[in-house]
C-alpha cells in the first residue's frame, strides 16, 4: 500500500491543471493563426515602420494586422485614423483576445475567441457609427462604437476599421466567399456541393 501526502496530490492536480491550460492556449492560438493567414490582410512580421509606410497615404480606416513587436503581446493592428497612422496592441488572456486596455479610453472592452472575430466585431461598428464625432468624450463606455483612442496632441480619435490592406489581391473565391458569409450564417443549407461548403466553412467571418 502506497501513501501519497495530500501536497503531492495537490501539486500534481495543479500540473495537471496547468498543462491542461497551456495546451488549450497553445491550440486557440494556433486557431487564430490559421484564421489569420486566411484573410489576407494578415501581415505577419512588419514593424510599426513598415506598416506606417504601408498606410502612410490610405483613407482613414484602413488598417492591417501584424506580429507585435512586443514580446508581451502577440499581434497588432495598425490602422489610418484622422490624425495619422496608429497602432493598438490587442491582448491574449484566458483564451480571449481584446484590444490594449492601456490605450483605450473605454474601461470595458469586449473579449474574442479569435483575432478575426475581434476585427469583425469593430469593422462592423465603424460601418454603422458616425465618422464625424471624433473628438473627445466621443464614444461611451459600453462598447457600443468605434474604440476612442488617446489622448494625442489633437485629443481624442476614433479608432476606425474600414478597409483592409491586403499583402496581395484577395482571389475571387474568397471574396465570393466573404459575400455569401454576409448573407447567411447557415452555409449547410444551401444548395452546393460538399466541397464547396467546406470551402466556406474554413473562413466563416464577414471581412
Amino acid at each position: 500500500m502506497t501513501c501519497h501526502s495530500s501536497e503531492n496530490i495537490d501539486n500534481n492536480r495543479r500540473s495537471e491543471t496547468e498543462g491542461r491550460a497551456v495546451e488549450t492556449d497553445q491550440s486557440r492560438v494556433a486557431s487564430a493563426m490559421r484564421d489569420l493567414k486566411n484573410t489576407g490582410w494578415y501581415w505577419g512580421r512588419l514593424t510599426a515602420n513598415e506598416a506606417k509606410e504601408i498606410l502612410q497615404h490610405s483613407a482613414e480606416g484602413t488598417f492591417l494586422v501584424r506580429d507585435s513587436s512586443q514580446r508581451d503581446y502577440l499581434f497588432t493592428i495598425s490602422a489610418m485614423t484622422s490624425a495619422g497612422p496608429t497602432n493598438l496592441r490587442i491582448e491574449y488572456k484566458d483564451g480571449k483576445f481584446k484590444l490594449d486596455s492601456v490605450v483605450l479610453l473605454k474601461p470595458k472592452l469586449k473579449q474574442f475567441d479569435s483575432v478575426v472575430h475581434l476585427v469583425e466585431h469593430y469593422v462592423k461598428l465603424s460601418q454603422t457609427s458616425c465618422q464625424t464625432s471624433i473628438g473627445p468624450g466621443s464614444g461611451t463606455g459600453s462598447g457600443s462604437g468605434p474604440a476612442p483612442l488617446g489622448p494625442n496632441s489633437n485629443g481624442t480619435v476614433q479608432l476606425l476599421l474600414t478597409k483592409p490592406a491586403y499583402t496581395a489581391m484577395p482571389s475571387l473565391q474568397h471574396l465570393c466567399r466573404i459575400a455569401i458569409n454576409k448573407s447567411t450564417r447557415h452555409v449547410g443549407d444551401l444548395p452546393l456541393p460538399n466541397r464547396l461548403k467546406d470551402y466556406l466553412t474554413e473562413y466563416t467571418y464577414h471581412v
